[in-house]
């Protein structure tokens, strides 16, 4: 199937090159820009533009997703070659090649953001409005030489986004959480809210999916801390795992998945699908905001109420946001061992006071303890990271749920990250080591025949940076 409309398509423009409109205005047919880079001079950025305009008139873009990508970008290519043919410009072979790869971006992807998408270094991309672009590398934020031609090209780039997972966004809905097609999760928010034009913030995941012994070599953790946790969830324990905004939550919990055993059933709940489970048997949910009518809408909770009769063996909840806190407390405490979350809290103790706070949401009238015997029956282990001011996500402390004493749920520490300070490049100074405790939990393990040594628990087990 070929994109062309229709051969004088490809003809000569009949004006000269200097009766023809200005460089600075662009075709709207795809919401105006091709992902300008500082790298183009001014001469170079008007011939591009020249040539996106007629790649345009030129195209049946209509077919585009009809197309492999591959067989689409080919066609681009050989339209924009035979485009640029017809104009005489003293522009190298690697100028040309640059912006065909612009305009093949533009039409299929994600325009200027599709070079920062393909660098493997950076983790996150942040657009504030069309002319400020950073992103993060190696846990530290920089400008990146890349912007929108105007609001509305970014606003096109955004609705391209959500479009795909079929949600909206306008001044009626102007917050939307979405993903890209390799899992990123992508929030956007828009005027009249975001005061100074469309806000894009995009948080990658790494193409090759991180391993327990990949954390071990970035010193994220140590061997035997990693081997406690994969005992712990193959002995079927319900984790939490709790960290700040890019601690690494959501990579710990698609590694820890990894000990999941491939014969039992697992259903993730998100509000944007982002985790990468690998075991063969995985039912993914994802909540559904309301149309614009304000109806349709499914929560969290709604997709835990309904996973608990879809005859899971694990449940893993992306994040624990709301009400749903009650019904995962309930389903752990129902049988539904082994179950894995997230939840946004500085340390372990706040975490425990946040589902607190959650299970309030429902409305429901329960005394405080009996809100935390709930907690401390149903939780096991919480699991505390850190991105530390070096870039560096660290697991600090591993805590086990020990009870109820009182009003206060009680917690023991089996491990810990000890800091000491900071050298003169700015890295954070430090050793994780055990505590000396040995939880209970491990009788537990002792008892599934998961092997473990007693000596894991010893506090001389430490491993300095």
């Amino acid at each position: 199937m070929a994109l062309i409309r229709k051969p004088s398509a490809l003809a000569p423009e009949s004006q000269a090159p200097s009766e023809r409109r200005s460089p600075d205005v662009w075709a709207r047919t795809l919401g105006g820009g091709s992902g300008i880079t500082s790298s183009l001079s001014q001469a170079e950025l008007g011939w591009k533009r020249e040539i996106f305009d007629r790649v345009v008139k030129a195209l049946d873009l209509s077919l585009v997703g009809t197309l492999d990508d591959n067989e689409a970008r080919r066609q681009i290519h050989e339209t924009c070659v035979t485009l640029m043919e017809q104009d005489v410009a003293p522009f190298p072979q690697t100028t040309r090649q640059r912006i065909i790869r612009d305009i093949q971006d533009e039409i299929l992807g994600l325009g200027p953001l599709e070079p920062l998408l393909k660098d493997p270094t950076v983790s996150d991309i942040l657009v504030n409005g069309p002319n400020k672009v950073y992103i993060e590398r190696r846990g530290k934020l920089e400008q990146a030489p890349v912007f929108f031609d105007s609001e509305r090209h970014l606003m096109t780039i955004i609705d391209r986004i959500v479009s795909r997972v079929g949600r909206r966004i306008d001044e009626a809905s102007p917050m939307v959480d979405a993903r890209l097609a390799d899992g990123s999760r992508v929030n956007a928010i828009i005027p009249p809210l975001a005061i100074d034009g469309p806000s894009l913030s995009i948080r990658r995941f790494p193409s090759d999916r991180l391993t327990m012994q990949r954390l071990i070599d970035l010193q994220a953790l140590t061997r035997t801390m990693a081997q406690v946790l994969s005992a712990a969830v193959r002995a079927r324990l319900n984790i939490l795992i709790s960290g700040g905004t890019g601690s690494g939550k959501t990579t710990l919990l698609n590694v820890l998945s990894a000990e999941i055993p491939p014969s039992e059933r697992v259903i993730t709940i998100e509000d944007s699908a982002e985790l990468q489970l690998q075991q063969p048997h995985v039912v993914r949910l994802e909540t559904r905001p309301p149309n614009i009518e304000g109806r349709g809408e499914v929560t969290q909770r709604d997709l835990v109420r309904n996973s608990l009769r879809m005859r899971p063996d694990r449940i893993v909840l992306g994040e624990i946001r709301g009400a749903e806190a009650m019904d995962m407390l309930q389903a752990m405490n129902t049988g539904h061992e082994g179950s894995l979350a997230t939840i946004h809290a500085n340390t372990p103790r706040d975490a425990l006071s946040r589902v607190e706070s959650m299970v309030a949401m429902t409305g429901l009238n329960l005394p405080a303890r009996a809100v935390r015997s709930q907690i401390a029956s149903a939780l096991d282990i919480l699991v505390q990271l850190e991105r530390h001011e070096d870039g560096a996500r660290r697991l600090v402390s591993i805590d086990e749920v020990q009870g109820v004493e009182g009003d206060m749920i009680t917690t023991a520490q089996i491990f810990q990250f000890e800091r000491s300070g900071i050298d003169t490049e700015g890295n954070v100074i430090g050793h994780h080591a055990a505590t000396g405790l040995v939880p209970k939990f491990y009788e537990r393990l002792r008892q599934r025949g998961i092997p473990l040594e007693l000596s894991a628990f010893q506090p001389s087990d430490v491993h300095f940076r």
